[in-house]
This record gives C-alpha cells, structure tokens and sequence, in this order.
C-alpha cells in the first residue's frame, strides 16, 4: 500500500470517530438540543421506531401492543450505544491498519479490527505488539475511548432514567382526577364534584412546572419521548392534553374563577407542544380537532356539576382559537408516539379492538363525527 493509500485510510478512520465522538458528546454531555450534530442517533432511532411501531398497531390487544412499544426505548438505548461502539471499532481499525507497520507483526484489516475491538473493551492483547510511535500513540487513545464512552452512557442512563420518574410522577396523579385514559372534562368534573376548585390553580401551577420541565428534558434528550408510561392507558402526551383541555375550558366558558394559572399553563402548555413538534417534524393545520357537538356535551357536563358557565357564542369562538395553537400537534405526537387513545386526543379506533376495555371507556374516548388524524 502506497502511502497515500495509508493516509486516506487513516483520515477515513479519523472521521468516523470524529461524527461518533461529535454524536456522543452532542447527545450525552450537552444539556440543550443539538439536532445537526446528532446525526448517527437521529438516522438510527427513528427509522427503527417507524417499523416497530407499525408492528406493534397490528395487534388487536390494547395490553399486547402497549407491551410491544414499552419496549423500544430501552432497546433504542442498546441499539444506540451498539452503533457508537461498533463504528468506533471500525474507526479505530482503519487507523490501526494505516500503521499497521508500526505492528510486530503487520496485522491484516481483520487483524486491526482485533486490535481495535480488543482495546476498546480493555481486554489487551498480545497477538499484535505496537513498536513504532504511531502503534504506541494509537493504543492508550483506543483504550481512553472505551473507557469515556462506558462511563458516559452509565451516567446518562441515570439521568434518563431519573428524568423519566420525574415525569411520570404527576402523571400517574392525574389518573384519579381525570380518569385513564385522561380527559380534561373530567378533570373538571372531579374539581367541581369534591368541591376543589380552589385547587385548581394549584394544579395548572404544577402542570406549568412539568411542562417546563418536559420541554428541557425531552428536547435534550430526545430518546425520552420514547419512553411510555408503566401504567394502563396512560400517556404523558394524553396526560397533557388533557389539561390543556381543561385550561381551554375555563378560560373559554368560566368566568368566575380565577383564570391567571390556567393562561400561564395553557402558554406553557402550546410551547412544550410546538417545540417538540419542530424538533419532530410534525406538521401544524391549525384544526381545532373538536366538534361543535362535542364542545355542547363538555359544557352540559360541566354545568351538572355544578360549574357556573357561560352560555354565549363567544364560548365556542374562544375554545377554538385555543384550542387550534396545539390540538393538530398534540394529535401529531399522539400519532408518531402512538400514545394510548384519549377524548379528543389521537386515534381512538385501537379501543374498539381491545375486549377488555369497559364500554363506557370506548364511548368516552371515540366521540362521534371525529376523523382519524
């Protein structure tokens, strides 16, 4: 081999660590979303996504699909932290073959892909013994390597896994307040009915912080939005939703009570929901995705509780302005996460295929007259 051959070989090598040494510190260390440099893992993560997630919508079962999908994020993870090592191994392979001369004796490409690969895990090995100044420079740096990517992930994997708690565990409160899957009528309903509506600041207060919370989570780390709820027709985007829902519906139909934390969460609210829809890709139409129809049945369910609402056109008017800064995109996370159906959230027909579901949790969540998203 010439040595220009050697050269090309080893700026080659040199590259591909370059994008995975750029990938990993992009994805890893820096706490702020960096799409253009996270190349590897975004072309890796989400063409696997689209190919289990239409396997997993082909099960009849409510309980088998959610099974099927729960599983993706811990295995995008593996996946992930396979290709980094494995174009590593490749990368520092093409470097140890351009110096292979510095080698006693000269290994083959395979035999640099041993060395390589070897190193890189700390095991050593004696086949091939570096004793040029290229071999001698090369081996600490394939070993220094390993060692930073290792200890990366395991801290990553805590921060993931801690984040992921934290977002849950509101979450999992909303269930006794809006029923699961959650509904922001029902929300309100349950306030009303255990005479609670003076927390209801409270509520939108702490949901403002989640989302807040979610919004810099889960644009850093992308690979979160992944992960779904433990717990039966549950889901963090559903959980939104719903009260966001619930932050249109008093702002639009209630005027005697406080309305300051329900702006300030329905703010936050729509900015979590179109940040992470930019970073997605998902498409905006402005829809309000809620018919007039359905709008009257929230309203006469409010006011049987008890609820002092408004009766005058301005009502609808207001909901739907509302309603059209996130109910296309919240539809479009529902749809790309294949989130659990909720009302007025995502495509409900999957109840109907599921036997376990109680009738009255299939005629909440498909209202008449709504299109599939």
């Amino acid at each position: 081999m010439t040595a220009f051959l050697k050269v090309l070989e080893g700026l080659a090598g040199v590259a591909v660590l370059v994008a995975v040494l750029v990938d990993i510190f992009s994805g890893v260390i820096v706490p702020r979303p960096t799409p253009g440099a996270t190349v590897i893992t975004r072309y890796t993560v989400r063409p696997i996504w689209r190919l289990w997630r239409a396997v997993g919508n082909r099960s009849g079962s409510v309980v088998k699909r959610e099974a099927i999908l729960g599983i993706f994020a811990p295995a995008a993870l593996v996946i992930t932290l396979l290709v980094w090592i494995i174009l590593e191994i490749l990368g520092f392979a093409l470097v140890v073959h351009a110096f292979r001369a510095d080698f006693t004796p000269q290994p083959r490409f395979f035999g640099s892909v041993y060395v390589a690969a070897s190193s890189l895990f700390g095991l050593g090995q004696s086949a091939y013994i570096p004793s040029g100044r290229g071999a001698r420079m090369v081996a600490p740096a394939i070993n220094a390597t390993g060692l930073g990517t290792v200890a990366l992930v395991i801290t990553f994997l805590f921060s993931l896994y801690g984040s992921f708690q934290k977002r849950e565990s509101l979450v999992v409160t909303l269930d006794a307040r809006a029923g699961a899957p959650p509904s922001g009528v029902t929300l309100l309903e349950t306030y009303a009915k255990y005479q609670m509506l003076d927390r209801l600041p409270q509520l939108f207060l702490d949901w403002e912080r989640w989302s807040a919370e979610v919004l810099d989570s889960h644009l850093a780390y992308p690979i979160l939005t992944y992960f779904r709820s433990s717990h039966d027709n549950e889901s963090w985007i559903s959980a939104l939703g719903a009260v966001l829902d619930a932050t249109a519906l008093i702002l639009a139909t209630h005027d005697n009570h406080p309305v300051g934390s329900a702006k300030m969460m329905h703010a936050m609210g729509t900015h979590l929901v179109e940040d992470l829809s930019y970073r997605f890709g998902l498409e905006n139409d402005g829809t309000v995705m809620v018919e007039r129809a359905e709008f009257e049945e929230a309203r006469a369910r409010l006011k049987a509780v008890g609820l002092p609402i408004t009766d005058d056109e301005s009502g609808w008017e207001s909901f739907s302005r509302m309603r059209s800064q996130y109910a296309s995109r919240l539809n479009g996370m529902a749809h790309w996460w294949a989130s659990p159906p909720a009302q007025w959230i995502g495509d409900r027909s999957s109840l109907l295929h599921d036997r376990h579901v109680h009738p009255e949790v299939v005629r909440e969540s498909q209202p008449a007259e709504q299109p599939a998203p």
